[in-house]
């Protein structure tokens, strides 16, 4: 019997076809997510705007939000850590409660007076929605890890309007130094739709304008890599900070729902003492002040310092966000010493932070161009990755894996948020070795 194999192309039309229907389902339902979220959050930042004294209230909108995670919420409190370790290690299908829980927590830490971001909203809506399908559609394991991913993809571009950097996020992030090409249909698909599904809905989002990029040069190329040390290095700080505080918490305050409570007070007591709003919220004026104007040197580390607080007590809401706000107004304190144009510097720290604290830097070298110009490209691409190299093996996730190490070795496979305790148990079994030695 004469065996006729069909080729390779005509095999790959119904894989094609699968993930173009899958991804759109995804696209559709998150992107309609992140849409109504956003609209959501203008109201909430709207409604703390006009009304100060809703700031006094942070202390029980974070009690109240802790109560809810602590007795409806605890199997979906790892947030985007709990999506990466279903990727990597699928055992459930993740509560679709998780888009309803995070959605209102993040709107209460806005309207309230929180320092939080919105993309970790839109990623765990994203990724919570998706694997609904995996009931829905009876996956494998390995199409769920495939189907979150692209939920991730569509999160991420759908709340920011940047498809290619969703896509590659979506890759990207989970693990460092490897990327995982089977889903790159899926994700850019995902993301394209879920982006344009937004538009559809009316969102728009904010332009952050560079009047011209300077042509290459070999100090161009140098300030880069100088601003992108200091970058990747803010990134370290805010992501250990971050992770060092929750666990402080979580040591010194047995009941979750008083982390919060004792993080609003202080927050509150903060704005209050300094007199100004400018480090609550998502700060996006500020942000776009960044490119227009010099600002004070010190408004990076204010608004670190409000965010740390925020997340590291409980709060829920994202890292992004405040992270773009971090790297550009670090970046618009550094052109003047780098000698380079105040806008460029603030929109190359904007992404270049997020490069650092995330270790995406290709996600965030697309997104630089997405929102800047194809131009910014080869700038963006060297302080991306030099950012990503000092940032070290550390970042926002913790349960981002090690794929492949990046200047100092480190076990593959590893979790980021396991790899101190690591360290610190193979220096003890060196300094008892040497001990029998002696």
């Amino acid at each position: 019997m004469i065996n006729f194999k069909l080729p390779e192309q005509l095999v790959l039309l119904p894989y094609m076809a699968k993930w173009l229907v899958l991804a759109s389902v995804v696209a559709v339902l998150a992107g309609s997510a992140s849409a109504f979220f956003l609209f959501a959050l203008d109201w909430a930042t709207d409604t703390r705007t006009g009304n100060p004294w809703l700031i006094w209230l942070l202390p029980l909108a974070g009690f109240g939000v802790g109560w809810l995670y602590l007795h409806f919420g605890q199997q979906v409190e790892a947030g985007n850590n709990l999506l990466i370790d279903e990727i990597h290690d699928p055992k459930s299908v993740v509560p679709l409660r998780m888009a309803p829980l995070v959605l209102g927590g993040t709107l209460i830490s806005h309207l309230f007076g929180a320092s939080v971001g919105r993309e970790g909203t839109a990623v765990q809506m994203g990724g919570a929605l998706a694997d609904q399908c995996t009931r829905l559609f009876r996956l494998k394991p390995e199409d769920r890890r495939i189907i979150l991913m692209a939920g991730i993809s569509a999160g991420f571009s759908s709340v920011f309007g940047t498809p290619l950097a969703g896509a590659l996020f979506g890759l990207e992030v989970l693990a460092i130094g490897r990327l995982r090409y089977d889903a790159l249909l899926p994700c850019v698909v995902a993301a394209i739709v879920a982006d344009q599904v937004g538009l559809w809905w009316g969102v728009h989002h904010t332009h952050y304008l560079i009047p011209a990029i300077p042509e290459v040069s070999a100090w161009g190329l140098t300030a880069m890599i100088i601003a992108g040390a200091l970058f990747g290095l803010t990134g370290k700080v805010f992501a250990e900070a971050t992770h060092a505080l929750g666990s402080g918490m979580k040591r010194l305050i047995g009941y979750a729902p008083l982390r919060p409570f004792a993080g609003g007070i202080l927050i509150a007591l903060t704005v209050w003492l300094l007199g100004t709003e400018k480090y609550i919220g998502l700060g996006i004026p500020t942000i776009v002040e960044a490119f227009e104007q010099p600002l004070p040197a010190y408004d990076f580390v204010g608004k670190m310092l409000f965010t740390v607080a925020s997340l590291g007590s409980g709060f829920k809401g994202g890292e992004v966000t405040p992270l773009f706000y971090i790297g550009a107004t670090l970046g618009n304190a550094l052109a003047p010493l780098l000698n380079m144009p105040l806008p460029l510097l603030a929109g190359i720290g904007f992404v270049a932070v997020f490069a650092g604290a995330a270790n995406t830097p290709i996600a965030s070298t697309l997104m630089a161009m997405e929102l800047f110009g194809a131009e910014i490209g080869l700038y963006a691409g060297v302080a991306c990755v030099v950012s990503y190299l000092f940032s070290g093996h550390t970042g926002i996730y913790g349960s981002q894996r090690i794929g492949q190490y990046k200047h100092r070795k480190a076990p593959e496979g590893i979790k980021l948020g396991e790899l101190r305790a690591y360290r610190k148990k193979l220096r003890a079994m060196a300094l008892a070795a040497k001990g029998r030695k002696e």
